[in-house]
């Protein structure tokens, strides 16, 4: 089979397209033939090294996939060889051929198609387990969301509002803006025009927020807490701006607020039984038309390089896929 292969450390450039051997599932896994794969900011991460984790060399990136079953584990039961799935997998999405762990592949609805599967477990599922068992974001309570335009930006502005949320919408350009607005954004923030802090007093009426989603990092993350309403809940998704901020803990204590880690990854490996059930109620909210992700464009399985390449120049709107 045709798979992207990283065999040393390094930029996107560095990866090839290689013909290797097909991958066989073990007694509680699943193969799928994949249709579909999304491309997520931790990819540019884990290709360069700098990720929460190194696979051992050589390896195929890629996390979100969607697809056929080709054959079963002997202990797999709720998917059979033809169905139509998705899932997750912490490596090896990128080719045409992957095992998933039994517990990570679902049922894909017959109403999505593929693309849009393979952009939902990762961006969705991350900001719905952050802004619900982390954040704990209640109606009326207002969230503002970093990095917005991006794929688990959007998905985190869109659960937002179906939470019954205000929310603010913080991303680098007028363009990105309006795509966030679209998606039920109550007020956007230029942050490369206006200062943070005082844009957020100015929205908030001096009261701050309540809930910050940052997928971004760098230099807007203290700005952001010092933003932030008494008890506020600041959810540490990412370092997408390539730097991991030194926050000032006295503002932790002096606004009374929480530094909450987030990472789905690890939540969904190890309580699949949680996981589970908010898939299930993000695929309820999906098939009523409640949830849509936004595809910024399909590239070819050879495209890989310049997807990851558009990832790390901030030119991707919503979710670039990979298309077999």
């Amino acid at each position: 089979m045709k798979a992207i292969v990283c065999n040393t450390f390094g930029p996107p450039s560095n990866l090839s397209l290689e013909e290797i051997q097909s991958p066989s599932p073990g007694s509680n896994e699943v193969l799928v033939e994949v249709k579909a794969c999304g491309v997520n900011f931790p990819d540019t991460l884990i290709i360069q090294g700098l990720y929460q984790f190194k696979p051992a060399l050589p390896f195929t990136p890629g996390s979100d996939i969607a697809g056929v079953v080709k054959e079963v584990g002997e202990r797999v039961t709720h998917v059979k060889q033809g169905d139509e799935v998705f899932g997750f997998v912490l490596n090896g999405g990128f080719a045409e051929e992957v095992v998933v762990p039994a517990n990570a592949c679902f049922l894909k609805p017959p109403q999505m198609d593929f693309p849009i599967a393979a952009s939902f477990m990762m961006a969705y599922g991350t900001a719905y387990h952050a802004l619900k068992d982390r954040g704990w974001l209640k109606e009326g309570e207002t969230l503002l969301v970093l990095g917005a335009s991006g794929g688990v930006g959007l998905a985190a502005v869109e659960l937002g509002k179906l939470l019954g949320a205000k929310v603010i919408a913080a991303a680098s350009s007028e363009e990105k803006l309006a795509l966030c607005k679209e998606y039920g954004a109550d007020e956007v923030i230029d942050y490369t025009q206006d200062d943070l802090k005082t844009k957020i007093k100015e929205l908030t009426g001096g009261k701050g927020v309540d809930v910050v989603y940052d997928p971004v990092g760098g230099s807007y993350s203290e700005a952001a807490i010092r933003g932030m309403a008494w008890e506020g809940r600041y959810l540490i998704i990412g370092f997408a701006a390539g730097d991991i901020p030194k926050i000032p803990l006295n503002l932790a204590l002096l606004k009374g607020c929480a530094l909450v880690g987030v990472f789905w990854g690890n939540f969904a490996m190890k309580t699949p039984k949680k996981n589970l059930q908010n898939t299930m109620e993000l695929m309820q909210w999906y098939a009523q038309g409640k949830l849509k992700p936004h595809i910024h464009k399909v590239y070819a399985l050879a495209e890989v390089p310049k997807a990851l390449e558009a990832m790390m120049r901030r030119k991707v709107k919503g979710k670039a896929v990979i298309g077999m």
